[in-house]
């Protein structure tokens, strides 16, 4: 009897320390890639805590930020949101003051100031109706712009997509964030915590939008950060880049006085490159050009109508209708 225990026992040890190594066995396939995308050799790895941390919104983080949304009116969550980014601001205004960008880092300053004694501590954007512009910029940025290659790409645990020098400029960041340094240290992760959830909050049309969009939710959400890093690295954090302004009328060539309508009336045809500008008729043969006389323009049409030298013609000045002087 204890014999057949004994055997029993072992049989049960060896099937859990099969199941661990076939468990072991899976992730180490997981974790491998035949052909990494560039820019990330760790991508088995990387698409294993990917995985998790996607499940982990699905099941915790996401019906968590349902529910903040369906319990807290929107007048509150858009207060919530602006008191986190006025905390925000502290750390951008540090970074821009660091990369030497003194106009934007003064401009962060000034924000913090209005938000804090105008806004009810942040509660209200008020530096944004006062024309100051939102920034953003971090640690990481800071590091890029003084040459620190971004490293391969990396997705942390429980934080998301990030590269070498943005994980070590997030430390940076916790300690630069005000919220750090709330005593007690309870209240402190309290509002770590409800800044992630309302954060998620905020993003939970984007994220309904990926799930249907995206075929490779992985490469998508990999391939959007780095262009976004790329982007806000190349531009300061600052502002969109410049765009033409179509608003604006286009400056109008400069005619000379005497020189033929190209786009007056119909039946003006432009000359061709090269060839020589009609001269008036009359005119002798050193005026007209390559020896060759241009037929008077025919304003009407007819043989008996008044004919109007070519060069005669003016630029058009309004309603594009042609006008011309008589000698």
């Amino acid at each position: 009897m204890q014999t057949t225990l004994q055997t029993a026992r072992s049989g049960a040890r060896v099937l859990q320390f099969g199941k661990i190594a076939v468990a072991v066995a899976l992730l180490a396939g997981c974790t491998t890639v035949q052909t990494p995308t560039k820019g990330d050799p760790f991508e088995g790895l990387n698409r294993t805590i990917f995985t998790v941390n996607d499940k982990i919104d699905q099941y915790a983080l996401k019906p968590v930020a349902k529910g903040y949304v369906w319990v807290t009116p929107q007048p509150v969550r858009d207060s919530v949101t602006n008191f986190f980014s006025n905390i925000g601001d502290v750390y951008i205004a540090a970074n821009n003051l660091l990369q030497l960008r003194i106009a934007d880092g003064v401009s962060d300053i000034m924000r913090i100031v209005i938000n804090t004694v105008f806004g009810v501590g942040g509660l209200f954007d008020v530096a944004t109706l006062a024309k100051l512009p939102k920034h953003e910029n971090d640690l990481g940025l800071t590091l890029g712009h003084y040459g620190v290659p971004p490293g391969p790409y990396l997705v942390l645990p429980l934080f998301g997509p990030s590269t070498v020098r943005d994980a070590v400029g997030s430390i940076g960041n916790y300690y630069v964030n005000p919220i750090s340094y709330i005593d007690p240290p309870g209240l402190s992760w309290a509002l770590y915590g409800l800044n992630i959830v309302n954060t998620r909050a905020n993003l939970l049309g984007a994220g309904e939008v990926l799930e249907g969009a995206a075929l490779d939710k992985y490469s998508f959400v990999r391939n959007a950060f780095l262009q976004r890093r790329q982007y806000l690295l190349s531009a300061g954090g600052r502002r969109p880049q410049e765009l033409p302004n179509y608003d604006e009328e286009a400056p109008l060539p400069k005619y000379d006085e005497g020189a033929p309508d190209t786009q007056g009336a119909p039946g003006n045809a432009a000359p061709a490159s090269g060839a020589a500008a009609p001269a008036p008729q009359g005119a002798s043969a050193p005026e007209a050009a390559s020896g060759a006389e241009t037929p008077p323009l025919d304003m009407n049409g007819g043989p008996e109508t008044t004919q109007i030298p070519a060069g005669q013609l003016v630029p058009p000045t309004h309603f594009n209708f042609p006008s011309f002087r008589l000698r």
